[in-house]
């Protein structure tokens, strides 16, 4: 297949969007397939088996790992060379709406997929006011697609009730369990995520430095844990205002981590603690999982995908930091409950490997693309 990939995000950022491609052009790349992906300017002219062409952007002001793109007057003229079979376009926002047009204007398919609940961070930055207009732009463009694709089964209900067309769960997150597995487990690293008490209870968080996050409400866990430590890995927007509110506590910020050193944070800590309630699924928790760290995560989203209460993670009460409080100490303080939840937990990510991930996208592609042919729905 000849696929069109149109992103809001891509290298050198670093998040789940950008990982979930990563990790699935190669799979493509080695079936044959040729891929041009379509990324904000910044984006490296090449990468993982795939051409990539940019066009101008703006960071969003609220989520600068998106940009706000701008017309291109080369990009037809590429997309009418490259003659794609079908258009995906990730996360559509401004560059999907490109992509609809494009997908128009050629006459192929339009595959979406929906992973960032952009509509529900309004309400953190104190725009909840314009959530309903930004599901309708959302669903305007999304209902344009053939098939809609989510990542997690609460977010398919969550899409269907907004009003969302032809929704189907696929192209579910993945995991690299070569590189994130116990066996990472390095005294250094503890040392450094636990600011040189590698005998301390250590805490760990990894993502987007977000408000969404909730990462605030970490502050107490560590009054309910005495003596603990919490290692906050990751970066965003959020960062200086989450350094204000941890001041004088035992956090320590390490900036993002990638590869071997991200893999060895998650082996090193005691517990990965995840309050978002804003995650359409969470691959962070898929890589806690087959690093050995036993996850404590809010119920939401689609973090229940993943986590089975009390059989490979535990999951509280969201909005409720002594329910978060309450499941750490639970966790730290029965080690036969740890090794049931790391040995669970394993399997789980044992079973998400991106390879099957990516043959399911591409089944998705191939089921569009023989609707198409036959002029019957996907």
């Amino acid at each position: 297949m000849r696929i069109a990939i149109f992103t809001e995000t891509f290298a050198p950022r670093v998040n789940g969007v950008v990982t979930r491609l990563r990790q699935t052009l190669p799979h493509l790349a080695r079936r044959g397939d040729s891929v041009l992906v379509v990324a904000p300017a910044d984006s490296p002219g090449f990468c993982d088996g795939a051409e990539v062409t940019g066009v101008r952007s703006l960071p969003l002001p609220l989520y600068p790992e998106i940009g706000v793109a701008l017309p291109s007057p080369t990009l037809g003229a590429r997309l009418h060379r490259f003659r794609p079979d079908l258009i995906h376009a990730v996360n559509p926002a401004v560059l999907g709406l490109a992509a609809v047009h494009h997908a128009h204007a050629l006459h192929v398919p339009l595959v979406a997929s929906f992973h960032t609940d952009l509509p529900s961070y309004l309400h953190h930055y104190g725009l909840g006011s314009l959530e309903p207009l930004a599901w309708h732009i959302l669903r305007s463009i999304h209902n344009n697609a053939e098939v809609n694709l989510c990542i997690s089964d609460p977010t398919a209900e969550k899409l269907v009730a907004r009003g969302f067309e032809r929704v189907r769960v696929g192209w579910r997150g993945g995991v690299d369990t070569e590189l994130f597995q116990a066996g990472r487990r390095d005294h250094l690293m503890r040392c450094r995520l636990a600011g040189g008490a590698p005998s301390a209870q250590l805490l760990l968080y990894v993502g987007r430095l977000g408000a969404e996050k909730g990462i605030e409400s970490l502050r107490g866990v560590l009054q309910a844990v005495p003596g603990s430590r919490l290692a906050i890995v990751g970066d965003g927007p959020h960062r200086t205002a989450l350094q204000r509110h941890f001041e004088g506590w035992p956090v320590h910020f390490t900036g993002y981590l990638q590869g071997v050193e991200l893999a060895a944070a998650y082996a090193s800590a005691d517990a990965f603690v995840f309050p978002s309630q804003t995650e359409t699924l969470g691959l962070v928790v898929l890589e806690a999982m087959a690093s050995g760290c036993p996850v404590v995560a809010a119920r939401a989203g689609g973090v229940p995908d993943l986590v089975v209460d009390g059989r490979n993670g535990l999951l509280f009460e969201p909005g409720r930091p002594e329910a978060a409080a309450t499941a750490v100490r639970r966790l730290l303080g029965d080690p036969v409950l740890r090794a049931l939840l790391q040995s669970n937990g394993r399997r789980q990510a044992e079973d998400r490997g991106w390879g099957a991930a990516a043959q399911d996208l591409r089944d998705h592609y191939l089921a569009v693309l023989a609707a198409a042919s036959t002029g019957t729905a996907a």
